[in-house]
């Protein structure tokens, strides 16, 4: 019985390891055909390092990519690792499995979630902003700007963005989003709706 169990934990965590494999390569195509890239031109590009044959085995979920030839393709794609993985899901995550959901087992806990996932908006201060002074300012400004064209909201005192936004924000400061939130705090930025 208890091999049993363990046989069947070992095909749960098996299948979802293969799924997020899958995952992975089917971001690994989506990255390099925005960037315009055949197999053969990346595996030109990479001096033969990354071979179109297994480039394609990776993007179709045949291989698992290693860390470190992850990445190598992310700096010779000029992105982030992070960037070459696929977005958090219910079908991503390791800890969900929909066999472990339709066996009515209970689902294992969670991690908890950061701060900045705890809601799905943040609200900015705008006015407070113009105030601030130090090197986020300039580019946050710059990219709060870009979010108020794209949705031509130009009110100018409050805009509320997105979780995903201040991970963007993260990124430009090279800072995890927690820190980033706790930067934003700092500076009095962050309305509490």
């Amino acid at each position: 019985m208890v091999e049993e169990t363990a046989t069947s934990a070992d095909e749960e965590f098996s299948q979802a390891a293969q799924s997020y494999i899958r995952a992975v390569g089917a971001r690994l195509r989506v990255v390099r055909n925005q960037l315009g890239l055949s197999l053969q031109a990346v595996e030109a590009t990479s001096n033969q390092e990354f071979k179109a044959s297994v480039l394609g085995a990776y993007e179709r979920g045949e291989r698992a990519v290693s860390v470190s030839r992850l990445q190598r393709l992310a700096k010779l794609s000029g992105v982030s690792v992070d960037q070459l993985l696929p977005p958090e899901s219910d079908a991503t995550r390791w800890w969900m499995s929909k066999d472990a959901e339709s066996s009515g087992a209970a689902p294992p806990e969670r991690p908890a979630a950061l701060p900045w996932q705890n809601s799905d908006t943040v609200t900015i201060d705008l006015t407070r902003l113009r105030d601030v002074s130090g090197p986020e300012r300039d580019l946050i400004r710059r990219f709060v700007s870009m979010i108020q064209v794209q949705r031509q909201d130009f009110n100018g005192q409050l805009i509320t963005i997105r979780s995903s936004d201040v991970r963007a924000i993260a990124c430009l400061f090279g800072m995890t989003p927690d820190a980033m939130g706790r930067r934003l705090e700092e500076l009095s930025l962050r309305i509490n709706t």
